[in-house]
């Protein structure tokens, strides 16, 4: 504990979009937290704020989060050992005695979903729950905010969608979200919340509001699942990459990202923001 009674706070990803909102709020509040980031000369400068270096599945991590009470772990870089190296971070953050971790997951994570990673946001969820650390699952749905990176140059948003939908959430939400947990882990220990925002989009919806916020006609066309593969081949990425690429629309078609819940105005007491204010707000 801090001299003021707080747990002491670690923050990891503070470097990115949700870990460094996450942080910004902290500092914002007045609490005191350690930035456990790969580059520490890259962490925000922020008061309150101490950085360490800290990369998943290294051995330092042990060193990194000893003293750390409450843990905000966001997902690792997509690598094809990033289970891995959220499992190797978990037992890490066991050896160092943290009490709660907060961990950042994904909607409908599970053994056989369609989006290939969110089998290993499961797989992550069951270690965490076989470490003896007491923990809370944060499970994110689509970003809103990289709704428009979508649209190709042409205008056309292209993926094998169908007509699914996706309760696409604001990041600004979501890091409201993992701070208020972090401020008060104990009252949400065992629990997971889905964040999502206020409506569940197809992308012919998605298409329309882009093009209302943005002056612009944008439009859906749906793809095979061999056309999305054939169009995505030029990247050059290796094929888990392209898997998890094309899998995110699949997974809408197959329903996994639809459904909204309240849990972003049960732990923040705000309403979930709509797509439409998110790109407004980003433009």
């Amino acid at each position: 504990m801090t001299s003021s009674g707080q747990a002491t706070i670690a923050v990891t990803g503070a470097t990115g979009r949700v870990g460094g909102r996450v942080a910004r709020r902290l500092a914002a509040a007045g609490v005191p937290q350690r930035l456990a980031v790969r580059d520490p000369g890259r962490a925000p400068d922020l008061p309150g704020a101490t950085a360490v270096r800290c990369a998943y599945g290294e051995p330092g991590a042990v060193a990194a989060l000893e003293g750390v009470e409450v843990l905000f772990m966001v997902s690792a870089s997509e690598s094809p050992d990033r289970l891995d190296r959220q499992r190797a971070f978990v037992d890490a953050a066991a050896r160092a005695n943290v009490r709660h971790v907060v961990y950042l997951s994904f909607f409908g994570a599970a053994p056989d979903a369609v989006f290939t990673l969110a089998r290993d946001h499961w797989a992550t969820e069951q270690h965490l729950r076989g470490s003896g650390l007491s923990f809370t699952f944060l499970r994110d749905n689509l970003y809103a905010d990289f709704m428009p990176a979508l649209v190709g140059e042409d205008g056309v948003i292209r993926g094998p969608a169908g007509e699914g939908r996706a309760a696409v959430v604001a990041q600004d939400d979501i890091a409201d979200a993992v701070t208020a947990v972090l401020l008060r882990p104990d009252e949400h220990a065992g629990r997971t919340y889905d964040l999502t925002g206020p409506h569940a989009l197809t992308l012919t919806e998605v298409a329309e509001i882009l093009s209302r916020t943005s002056g612009r006609t944008i439009t859906y066309q749906p793809e095979t699942v061999e056309e999305a593969y054939r169009s995505r081949a030029s990247y050059g990425a290796p094929d888990w990459q392209v898997d998890a690429w094309v899998s995110t629309y699949t997974a809408m078609a197959a329903g996994q990202l639809d459904g909204v819940s309240d849990d972003i105005t049960h732990l923040t007491g705000h309403a979930a923001t709509p797509l439409a204010d998110v790109v407004a707000a980003n433009q």
